[in-house]
């Protein structure tokens, strides 16, 4: 596949200054008052700039990093509070041009199964996921010329009208795949999408150059930073940003997480609805480079500081994760996990406990079912939902942002994580995690003020339980 043009008079620019972001986290450490009142900034809800967020990395204090996290539990519950959504993802195709060292995916991996699920076969797919009660999917892609707007706009078509038993459909559909161009953004816009993900896996220049053939499409650095403006201009107005962790520095990668998300704020008035933070895992032919690697206590760091620099912007753990560490980091700062997870090509219906190396990507950490990974949830005071509210009633982009910004998300998000828990406990729970979770729902209604909108939750609670009505919400 030839390498795309770039217009360069439509905005596409490189403001990711390596330079200047180095000496940021080259500078000495700030003094308390500094840090405290920065703090207080991301606090009151207001994102922090790259000097600020620089800061923070730079803080050695232990005092210091304890009030950072103690910060970003504090945003996290304000904002979004006890609430944790879920979404699983379903691997429709592994066929790729591009040979990412990392990745099992890449071209040179002749070891690799390469396959691209049928129709039929994404059907079964997505029925055994919804059999076990998944509402919200990411669509994962390799890059391909295959796997086009088209192909894309078509697999999630065909998705949402995928039925399964009582109440069993996928109601929210993102897309992890390669950048495209603006018409093929505007059909896969047109299909329905919820967030068009792009990780730019490492925002280093020379970085990027090692890890990235250029002879590929993805070995063109600026191609793939402008890919979610381009998205944004074709009117894809939720997007999520993504760094591949172990690369490089990861405080280098957390400024130019920071940095991506003010360009999109300052450029299309929305900043991203989600960003991901993978750290790099082992993957079949791949020979791991650990001078990078990131240790648990600084990936808790990591997603501490990305709290508060974005405090609007939803944050995402994967399962590459193992469950120990995806259960502390959630305390403060995710707000969104994968959970019953395979990530190889017909994983779902043709995967058994173990995984198939020769049809993954990487490998995971946490392989528990969604059930157990409810149930968990469930246990440490969390409240899981499957909502998909915003998205269908069009408080999106920057419409999303006027809720989210001034901390409202809670106000709707309560009610609805509430009555998706009822319809999943009504419907595909154990035993045992149905009794944690009806006990959940009676604390967090307990909480509740009293208002209309409470009697109004009471009353659907009552239409789940008695199987009367489904998906609703406010």
């Amino acid at each position: 596949m030839p390498l795309p043009s770039l217009d360069l008079s439509k905005g596409g620019r490189d403001f990711i200054n390596d330079t200047a972001l180095t000496e940021l986290l080259a500078q000495k450490e700030p003094d308390a008052a500094e840090v405290r009142a920065i703090i207080q900034k991301s606090l009151n809800k207001e994102p922090l700039n790259l000097a600020e967020t620089a800061s923070l990395l730079n803080t050695k204090d232990k005092e210091l990093i304890g009030e950072i996290f103690e910060a970003a539990r504090t945003l996290k519950r304000t904002v979004y509070g006890n609430r944790i959504v879920l979404f699983a993802p379903f691997y429709i195709g592994n066929k790729c041009i591009n040979d990412c060292k990392y990745c099992a995916f890449r071209s040179s991996n002749h070891d690799q199964i390469r396959r691209t699920l049928t129709p039929e076969e994404i059907d079964a797919e997505v029925r055994r996921l919804e059999r076990v009660g998944h509402k919200r999917l990411i669509i994962v892609f390799g890059e391909s010329p295959l796997y086009d707007g088209e192909f894309i706009a078509k697999c999630v078509e065909q998705i949402y009208k995928i039925k399964e038993g009582h109440g069993g459909e996928i109601r929210r559909l993102n897309v992890n795949a390669a950048p495209m161009d603006i018409a093929s953004y505007k059909r896969i816009k047109a299909a329905g999408i919820g967030t068009y993900q792009i990780f730019q896996e490492t925002y280093h220049h020379k970085t990027y150059e090692k890890w990235h053939n250029p002879q590929n499409r993805k070995g063109n650095y600026l191609y793939r930073l402008d890919g979610l403006s381009r998205a944004l201009e074709a009117g894809c107005d939720d997007v999520g940003l993504g760094a591949l962790m172990g690369l490089y520095d990861w405080r280098f990668e957390v400024l130019g997480l920071v940095a991506h998300a003010i360009e999109l704020k300052e450029r299309f008035g929305v900043g991203p609805h989600t960003i991901s933070f993978p750290r790099i895992q082992p993957a079949q032919g791949v020979t791991p480079d650990h001078k990078y690697a990131v240790s648990d206590d600084d990936f808790m760091r990591l997603v501490a500081t990305l709290r508060l620099a974005v405090p609007y912007t939803g944050l995402i753990m994967t399962a590459r994760e193992n469950a120990r560490v995806r259960r502390q980091v959630m305390e403060f700062g995710v707000s969104q996990i994968d959970a019953g997870s395979r990530i190889e090509i017909g994983g779902y219906t043709e995967g058994g406990e173990k995984q198939a190396a020769e049809r993954e990507q990487f490998s995971l950490g946490d392989m528990r079912s969604l059930d157990e990974v409810m149930g968990d949830l469930l246990k440490n005071g969390f409240l899981p939902s499957f909502c998909t509210a915003c998205y269908r009633l069009g408080r999106t982009g920057e419409h999303f942002m006027e809720f989210a910004i001034p901390g409202f998300i809670k106000r709707f998000c309560t009610p609805n994580a509430i009555s998706t828990l009822a319809e999943y406990l009504a419907d595909y729970a154990s035993p045992e995690t149905k009794a944690a979770g009806l006990a959940a729902i009676e604390r967090e209604l307990a909480a509740m003020e009293e208002s209309p909108m409470k009697e109004k939750l009471k009353a659907r609670l009552k239409d789940i339980e008695n199987g009367d009505l489904h998906d609703l919400y406010f």
